[in-house]
Protein backbone atom coordinates (compact mmCIF):
# COMPACT_ATOMS: atom_id res chain seq x y z
CA UNK A 1 0.00 0.00 0.00
CA UNK A 2 1.78 3.65 -0.88
CA UNK A 3 0.33 5.97 1.48
CA UNK A 4 0.57 9.15 -0.35
CA UNK A 5 -1.77 7.78 -2.91
CA UNK A 6 -4.15 6.73 -0.44
CA UNK A 7 -4.08 9.59 1.75
CA UNK A 8 -4.60 12.40 -0.20
CA UNK A 9 -7.48 10.84 -1.72
CA UNK A 10 -8.83 10.29 2.16
CA UNK A 11 -7.96 13.83 3.10
CA UNK A 12 -10.29 15.41 -0.01
CA UNK A 13 -13.22 13.15 0.75
CA UNK A 14 -13.23 13.89 4.55
CA UNK A 15 -13.26 17.58 3.86
CA UNK A 16 -15.93 16.46 1.38
CA UNK A 17 -18.23 15.12 3.75
CA UNK A 18 -17.61 17.31 6.47
CA UNK A 19 -18.38 20.68 4.15
CA UNK A 20 -20.64 18.89 1.71
CA UNK A 21 -22.67 17.09 4.20
CA UNK A 22 -22.39 17.31 7.78
CA UNK A 23 -21.97 20.98 8.61
CA UNK A 24 -24.68 21.86 6.23
CA UNK A 25 -27.24 19.60 7.63
CA UNK A 26 -26.61 20.80 10.99
CA UNK A 27 -26.29 24.28 9.67
CA UNK A 28 -29.09 24.19 7.72
CA UNK A 29 -31.61 21.92 9.59
CA UNK A 30 -31.17 22.47 13.20
CA UNK A 31 -31.71 25.82 13.88
CA UNK A 32 -34.93 26.98 15.84
CA UNK A 33 -36.11 29.83 14.64
CA UNK A 34 -39.65 30.38 16.90
CA UNK A 35 -37.73 29.88 20.28
CA UNK A 36 -33.73 30.54 19.50
CA UNK A 37 -31.28 27.92 19.82
CA UNK A 38 -31.21 24.62 18.46
CA UNK A 39 -34.45 21.85 17.86
CA UNK A 40 -33.93 19.10 20.13
CA UNK A 41 -34.81 16.29 17.95
CA UNK A 42 -35.02 15.07 14.60
CA UNK A 43 -36.43 11.43 13.93
CA UNK A 44 -34.73 8.95 11.76
CA UNK A 45 -37.29 10.22 8.96
CA UNK A 46 -35.74 13.74 9.01
CA UNK A 47 -39.20 14.98 11.06
CA UNK A 48 -38.24 17.86 13.57
CA UNK A 49 -39.88 17.65 17.08
CA UNK A 50 -40.91 20.90 17.54
CA UNK A 51 -41.44 20.56 20.89
CA UNK A 52 -38.51 18.11 22.46
CA UNK A 53 -36.33 18.72 25.11
CA UNK A 54 -33.42 20.79 24.22
CA UNK A 55 -29.97 18.71 25.74
CA UNK A 56 -26.39 20.73 27.49
CA UNK A 57 -25.10 18.14 25.65
CA UNK A 58 -26.38 18.77 22.28
CA UNK A 59 -25.71 22.54 22.77
CA UNK A 60 -22.34 22.14 23.95
CA UNK A 61 -21.05 19.95 21.10
CA UNK A 62 -22.03 21.59 18.90
CA UNK A 63 -20.21 25.11 20.15
CA UNK A 64 -17.18 22.89 19.85
CA UNK A 65 -17.85 21.62 16.34
CA UNK A 66 -18.71 25.05 14.63
CA UNK A 67 -15.80 26.46 16.61
CA UNK A 68 -13.31 24.01 15.69
CA UNK A 69 -14.21 24.15 11.65
CA UNK A 70 -13.84 27.65 11.81
CA UNK A 71 -10.61 27.33 13.77
CA UNK A 72 -9.06 24.47 11.57
CA UNK A 73 -10.60 25.32 7.83
CA UNK A 74 -11.39 28.74 8.19
CA UNK A 75 -15.28 28.39 7.50
CA UNK A 76 -16.92 31.70 8.21
CA UNK A 77 -20.03 29.98 7.69
CA UNK A 78 -19.85 28.73 10.58
CA UNK A 79 -18.85 31.86 13.18
CA UNK A 80 -22.50 33.01 13.39
CA UNK A 81 -23.66 29.32 14.21
CA UNK A 82 -20.73 28.73 17.08
CA UNK A 83 -21.93 32.23 18.26
CA UNK A 84 -25.00 31.00 18.52
CA UNK A 85 -24.08 27.86 21.07
CA UNK A 86 -22.01 29.90 22.95
CA UNK A 87 -24.71 32.26 23.39
CA UNK A 88 -27.27 29.72 23.96
CA UNK A 89 -24.70 28.24 27.04
CA UNK A 90 -23.93 30.98 28.28
CA UNK A 91 -27.20 32.53 28.40
CA UNK A 92 -30.11 29.74 29.16
CA UNK A 93 -28.30 27.04 30.04
CA UNK A 94 -25.68 28.65 32.62
CA UNK A 95 -26.67 28.83 36.12
CA UNK A 96 -26.25 32.48 37.38
CA UNK A 97 -27.23 31.41 40.85
CA UNK A 98 -24.88 27.99 41.43
CA UNK A 99 -22.64 28.30 38.26
CA UNK A 100 -22.11 25.32 35.78
CA UNK A 101 -24.39 24.17 32.82
CA UNK A 102 -28.00 22.79 33.13
CA UNK A 103 -28.55 19.15 31.91
CA UNK A 104 -31.56 19.79 30.11
CA UNK A 105 -34.30 22.68 28.80
CA UNK A 106 -37.49 22.50 27.42
CA UNK A 107 -38.22 23.78 23.93
CA UNK A 108 -38.91 27.34 24.91
CA UNK A 109 -35.68 27.13 26.77
CA UNK A 110 -37.46 27.20 30.08
CA UNK A 111 -35.73 25.48 32.83
CA UNK A 112 -36.61 21.65 32.56
CA UNK A 113 -33.74 19.52 34.56
CA UNK A 114 -31.36 21.61 36.92
CA UNK A 115 -28.90 18.47 37.55
CA UNK A 116 -25.09 19.35 37.18
CA UNK A 117 -23.36 15.98 35.60
CA UNK A 118 -19.89 16.00 35.37
CA UNK A 119 -19.60 14.73 32.16
CA UNK A 120 -22.30 17.63 30.99
CA UNK A 121 -19.62 20.58 32.47
CA UNK A 122 -17.11 18.69 30.65
CA UNK A 123 -18.39 19.39 27.09
CA UNK A 124 -19.33 22.67 28.41
CA UNK A 125 -15.58 23.29 28.92
CA UNK A 126 -14.48 21.49 26.25
CA UNK A 127 -16.74 23.43 23.61
CA UNK A 128 -15.91 27.20 25.52
CA UNK A 129 -12.77 26.17 25.27
CA UNK A 130 -12.56 25.42 21.39
CA UNK A 131 -14.81 28.71 20.77
CA UNK A 132 -11.60 30.97 22.61
CA UNK A 133 -9.32 29.02 20.11
CA UNK A 134 -11.32 29.82 17.28
CA UNK A 135 -12.80 33.46 18.04
CA UNK A 136 -10.03 34.94 20.81
CA UNK A 137 -13.40 35.98 23.24
CA UNK A 138 -12.41 36.23 26.57
CA UNK A 139 -15.73 35.42 28.20
CA UNK A 140 -15.79 32.11 26.59
CA UNK A 141 -11.96 31.34 28.14
CA UNK A 142 -13.12 33.07 31.56
CA UNK A 143 -16.37 30.56 31.73
CA UNK A 144 -14.23 27.55 30.94
CA UNK A 145 -11.39 28.32 33.41
CA UNK A 146 -14.70 28.94 36.35
CA UNK A 147 -16.38 25.44 34.92
CA UNK A 148 -12.55 23.67 35.44
CA UNK A 149 -12.54 25.46 38.98
CA UNK A 150 -16.17 24.42 39.88
CA UNK A 151 -15.11 20.58 39.16
CA UNK A 152 -12.20 20.76 40.91
CA UNK A 153 -13.85 22.27 43.77
CA UNK A 154 -16.93 20.34 43.98
CA UNK A 155 -16.34 17.04 42.31
CA UNK A 156 -12.74 16.20 43.08
CA UNK A 157 -12.86 12.92 45.03
CA UNK A 158 -9.64 13.27 47.32
CA UNK A 159 -10.04 10.39 49.31
CA UNK A 160 -10.26 7.50 45.90
CA UNK A 161 -9.43 9.76 43.64
CA UNK A 162 -11.09 10.80 39.95
CA UNK A 163 -14.60 12.51 40.44
CA UNK A 164 -18.06 12.40 41.75
CA UNK A 165 -20.15 12.16 39.03
CA UNK A 166 -23.27 13.78 39.51
CA UNK A 167 -24.95 16.42 41.47
CA UNK A 168 -27.91 18.66 42.34
CA UNK A 169 -28.63 22.39 41.33
CA UNK A 170 -26.65 23.63 43.85
CA UNK A 171 -23.86 21.18 44.03
CA UNK A 172 -25.20 18.49 46.07
CA UNK A 173 -24.26 14.60 45.24
CA UNK A 174 -26.95 12.62 43.37
CA UNK A 175 -27.96 9.11 44.25
CA UNK A 176 -28.73 7.96 40.94
CA UNK A 177 -25.50 9.44 38.67
CA UNK A 178 -26.83 7.38 35.16
CA UNK A 179 -26.04 9.48 32.42
CA UNK A 180 -28.91 7.91 30.68
CA UNK A 181 -30.97 4.66 31.49
CA UNK A 182 -29.05 2.99 29.47
CA UNK A 183 -26.04 2.97 31.71
CA UNK A 184 -24.84 1.23 35.53
CA UNK A 185 -25.59 3.01 38.50
CA UNK A 186 -22.16 2.79 39.86
CA UNK A 187 -20.27 5.79 41.35
CA UNK A 188 -17.82 6.31 38.42
CA UNK A 189 -17.33 6.20 35.24
CA UNK A 190 -14.74 5.48 32.62
CA UNK A 191 -16.83 8.01 30.08
CA UNK A 192 -17.35 11.00 32.63
CA UNK A 193 -13.53 10.71 33.24
CA UNK A 194 -12.41 10.20 29.51
CA UNK A 195 -14.41 13.58 28.70
CA UNK A 196 -12.96 15.26 31.77
CA UNK A 197 -9.33 14.52 30.52
CA UNK A 198 -10.53 15.58 26.71
CA UNK A 199 -11.88 19.09 27.86
CA UNK A 200 -8.22 19.48 30.26
CA UNK A 201 -6.45 18.45 27.28
CA UNK A 202 -7.92 21.56 25.18
CA UNK A 203 -8.16 24.19 28.13
CA UNK A 204 -4.48 23.89 28.98
CA UNK A 205 -3.68 24.23 25.39
CA UNK A 206 -4.69 27.55 25.97
CA UNK A 207 -4.63 28.19 29.89
CA UNK A 208 -1.46 25.90 30.78
CA UNK A 209 -1.99 26.65 34.79
CA UNK A 210 0.17 24.67 36.93
CA UNK A 211 -3.13 23.42 39.00
CA UNK A 212 -4.50 22.17 35.37
CA UNK A 213 -1.47 20.64 34.45
CA UNK A 214 -1.97 18.58 37.86
CA UNK A 215 -5.25 17.07 37.27
CA UNK A 216 -4.54 16.24 33.96
CA UNK A 217 -1.58 14.76 34.96
CA UNK A 218 -3.63 12.74 37.73
CA UNK A 219 -6.21 11.42 35.16
CA UNK A 220 -3.38 10.33 32.84
CA UNK A 221 -2.30 8.70 35.71
CA UNK A 222 -5.56 6.66 36.53
CA UNK A 223 -5.88 5.82 33.04
CA UNK A 224 -2.91 4.64 32.97
CA UNK A 225 -3.13 2.18 36.49
CA UNK A 226 -6.91 1.84 37.48
CA UNK A 227 -8.88 2.22 34.14
CA UNK A 228 -7.64 0.08 31.21
CA UNK A 229 -7.45 -3.04 32.16
CA UNK A 230 -3.72 -4.61 32.48
CA UNK A 231 -4.76 -8.26 31.51
CA UNK A 232 -7.22 -7.61 28.59
CA UNK A 233 -6.39 -3.90 27.32
CA UNK A 234 -9.78 -2.68 27.36
CA UNK A 235 -11.01 -0.04 29.31
CA UNK A 236 -13.50 -0.96 32.71
CA UNK A 237 -16.25 1.12 31.90
CA UNK A 238 -17.60 1.46 35.64
CA UNK A 239 -16.26 1.39 38.87
CA UNK A 240 -17.46 1.76 42.67
CA UNK A 241 -16.33 4.51 44.86
CA UNK A 242 -13.04 3.30 45.27
CA UNK A 243 -12.36 1.68 41.97
CA UNK A 244 -13.36 -1.18 42.05
CA UNK A 245 -14.22 -2.46 38.29
CA UNK A 246 -18.49 -3.16 38.37
CA UNK A 247 -18.54 -3.75 34.77
CA UNK A 248 -17.03 -6.78 32.33
CA UNK A 249 -18.71 -4.85 29.19
CA UNK A 250 -16.19 -3.98 26.34
CA UNK A 251 -16.55 -1.08 24.27
CA UNK A 252 -14.71 -1.20 21.21
CA UNK A 253 -15.49 2.54 20.35
CA UNK A 254 -14.03 3.76 23.99
CA UNK A 255 -10.90 1.60 23.51
CA UNK A 256 -10.47 2.82 20.38
CA UNK A 257 -11.44 6.30 20.99
CA UNK A 258 -9.13 7.27 24.00
CA UNK A 259 -6.46 5.21 22.18
CA UNK A 260 -5.86 8.72 20.77
CA UNK A 261 -7.57 10.68 23.00
CA UNK A 262 -4.52 9.77 26.00
CA UNK A 263 -1.77 10.41 23.60
CA UNK A 264 -3.05 13.94 22.57
CA UNK A 265 -2.91 14.56 26.85
CA UNK A 266 0.54 13.54 26.70
CA UNK A 267 1.32 15.33 24.26
CA UNK A 268 0.11 18.90 25.34
CA UNK A 269 1.77 17.79 28.69
CA UNK A 270 5.20 17.26 27.04
CA UNK A 271 6.61 14.95 29.14
CA UNK A 272 8.56 12.34 27.34
CA UNK A 273 8.41 9.97 29.83
CA UNK A 274 4.96 9.95 30.42
CA UNK A 275 3.83 9.38 26.45
CA UNK A 276 5.75 6.83 26.64
CA UNK A 277 3.98 4.83 29.13
CA UNK A 278 0.32 6.27 27.63
CA UNK A 279 1.70 5.09 24.12
CA UNK A 280 2.18 1.49 24.84
CA UNK A 281 -1.02 1.43 26.63
CA UNK A 282 -2.79 3.42 23.58
CA UNK A 283 -1.25 0.82 20.71
CA UNK A 284 -2.16 -2.21 22.96
CA UNK A 285 -5.89 -1.13 22.85
CA UNK A 286 -5.14 -0.21 18.93
CA UNK A 287 -4.31 -3.31 18.24
CA UNK A 288 -7.04 -5.38 20.79
CA UNK A 289 -9.67 -3.76 19.03
CA UNK A 290 -8.11 -4.00 15.53
CA UNK A 291 -7.72 -8.05 16.32
CA UNK A 292 -11.14 -8.13 18.04
CA UNK A 293 -13.74 -5.25 17.47
CA UNK A 294 -13.31 -5.18 12.99
CA UNK A 295 -15.97 -6.99 11.05
CA UNK A 296 -14.61 -8.58 8.20
CA UNK A 297 -17.04 -5.50 6.26
CA UNK A 298 -14.94 -2.91 7.86
CA UNK A 299 -17.10 -1.59 10.05
CA UNK A 300 -16.54 -1.60 14.40
CA UNK A 301 -18.59 -3.62 16.50
CA UNK A 302 -20.25 -1.89 19.17
CA UNK A 303 -19.71 -3.95 22.39
CA UNK A 304 -19.45 -7.37 23.87
CA UNK A 305 -21.32 -8.02 27.07
CA UNK A 306 -21.32 -11.88 27.09
CA UNK A 307 -21.78 -12.08 23.61
CA UNK A 308 -21.05 -9.57 21.06
CA UNK A 309 -23.22 -6.72 19.77
CA UNK A 310 -22.62 -6.75 16.30
CA UNK A 311 -24.46 -3.73 15.53
CA UNK A 312 -22.48 -1.00 14.09
CA UNK A 313 -22.99 2.35 15.79
CA UNK A 314 -22.26 5.94 14.00
CA UNK A 315 -19.94 6.92 16.70
CA UNK A 316 -17.60 4.06 16.80
CA UNK A 317 -17.05 4.31 13.12
CA UNK A 318 -15.62 8.16 13.65
CA UNK A 319 -13.25 6.86 16.78
CA UNK A 320 -11.86 4.13 14.92
CA UNK A 321 -11.30 6.26 11.75
CA UNK A 322 -9.20 8.42 13.67
CA UNK A 323 -7.72 5.75 16.51
CA UNK A 324 -6.14 3.59 13.42
CA UNK A 325 -4.84 6.58 12.30
CA UNK A 326 -3.55 8.02 14.88
CA UNK A 327 -2.02 4.15 15.47
CA UNK A 328 -0.35 4.56 11.69
CA UNK A 329 1.10 7.49 12.71
CA UNK A 330 2.93 6.19 15.79
CA UNK A 331 4.07 3.04 14.08
CA UNK A 332 4.29 3.12 10.19
CA UNK A 333 2.63 -0.09 10.57
CA UNK A 334 0.79 -0.36 7.42
CA UNK A 335 -2.56 -3.04 9.28
CA UNK A 336 -3.74 0.31 11.21
CA UNK A 337 -3.58 2.58 7.68
CA UNK A 338 -5.39 -0.09 6.02
CA UNK A 339 -8.27 -0.74 9.04
CA UNK A 340 -9.06 2.86 8.73
CA UNK A 341 -9.22 2.84 5.12
CA UNK A 342 -12.01 -0.25 5.71
CA UNK A 343 -13.15 1.58 8.71
CA UNK A 344 -14.11 4.55 5.87
CA UNK A 345 -14.87 2.72 3.06
CA UNK A 346 -17.53 0.99 4.99
CA UNK A 347 -18.51 4.23 6.71
CA UNK A 348 -19.12 5.50 3.24
CA UNK A 349 -21.27 2.87 2.23
CA UNK A 350 -23.42 1.91 5.30
CA UNK A 351 -23.45 4.84 7.64
CA UNK A 352 -23.49 8.01 5.81
CA UNK A 353 -27.52 8.86 4.47
CA UNK A 354 -27.97 10.41 1.11
CA UNK A 355 -30.52 12.62 2.67
CA UNK A 356 -28.35 14.28 5.59
CA UNK A 357 -26.03 13.47 8.00
CA UNK A 358 -25.13 9.80 9.03
CA UNK A 359 -27.14 7.15 9.96
CA UNK A 360 -27.38 6.93 14.36
CA UNK A 361 -27.03 2.61 14.22
CA UNK A 362 -27.09 -0.35 11.43
CA UNK A 363 -27.41 -4.08 11.47
CA UNK A 364 -24.75 -6.10 10.53
CA UNK A 365 -26.02 -6.51 7.00
CA UNK A 366 -26.39 -3.18 6.85
CA UNK A 367 -29.70 -2.02 7.26
CA UNK A 368 -30.33 0.97 9.10
CA UNK A 369 -32.61 1.06 12.50
CA UNK A 370 -35.84 4.07 11.32
CA UNK A 371 -36.08 4.85 14.81
CA UNK A 372 -32.92 6.04 15.69
CA UNK A 373 -32.76 9.81 15.41
CA UNK A 374 -30.66 12.32 13.58
CA UNK A 375 -30.93 15.01 16.17
CA UNK A 376 -31.11 14.42 19.73
CA UNK A 377 -29.04 14.64 23.18
CA UNK A 378 -26.85 11.88 21.91
CA UNK A 379 -26.88 12.13 18.48
CA UNK A 380 -24.90 15.05 17.15
CA UNK A 381 -22.21 16.33 15.03
CA UNK A 382 -19.22 16.06 17.23
CA UNK A 383 -17.51 12.94 16.73
CA UNK A 384 -18.03 12.30 13.02
CA UNK A 385 -17.06 16.30 12.39
CA UNK A 386 -13.74 15.72 14.70
CA UNK A 387 -13.41 12.59 12.37
CA UNK A 388 -13.05 14.85 9.02
CA UNK A 389 -11.22 17.22 11.02
CA UNK A 390 -8.76 15.12 12.95
CA UNK A 391 -8.08 13.13 9.82
CA UNK A 392 -7.34 15.76 7.20
CA UNK A 393 -5.16 17.42 10.55
CA UNK A 394 -3.18 13.90 10.62
CA UNK A 395 -2.78 13.25 6.86
CA UNK A 396 -1.56 17.19 6.32
CA UNK A 397 1.35 16.18 9.22
CA UNK A 398 2.23 12.85 7.64
CA UNK A 399 2.66 14.39 4.20
CA UNK A 400 4.92 17.62 5.46
CA UNK A 401 6.79 15.14 7.76
CA UNK A 402 7.62 13.07 5.13
CA UNK A 403 7.71 15.72 2.36
CA UNK A 404 10.49 17.25 4.68
CA UNK A 405 12.54 13.78 5.20
CA UNK A 406 12.53 13.30 1.68
CA UNK A 407 13.74 16.41 1.10
CA UNK A 408 16.49 16.40 3.28
CA UNK A 409 17.95 13.43 2.03
CA UNK A 410 19.81 9.93 3.42
CA UNK A 411 21.06 10.21 6.60
CA UNK A 412 24.95 10.92 6.95
CA UNK A 413 26.91 8.03 7.22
Amino acid sequence: MDPFAVLPTLKRELRHELTRNILPFWAGRTLDEVHGGFVGRIDGAHVVDARAPKSGILNARLLWTFSAALRALGEEACRPLADRACTELLGRFWDPVHGGVYWMLDHRGHLLDARKHIYGQAFALYGLSEYYRATGREDALRHAIALFRQIEHVAADRAHGGYIEAFSRDWVPLDDVRLSEKDADERKSMNTHLHVLEAYTTLYGIWPDPWLRERLEALLTLFLEVIIDPASGHLHLFFDEDWTPRSAIVSYGHDIEASWLLLEAADVLGMAPVRERVRTAALRMARVTLAEGLDDDGGLFYEKNGGLDTDKHWWPQAEALVGFLNAYQETGETDFLAAALRVWAFTRRSILDARGEWFGRVARDGTPYPEEDKVGPWKCPYHNARACLEGMRRIDHWLETRAGADAAGPPHP
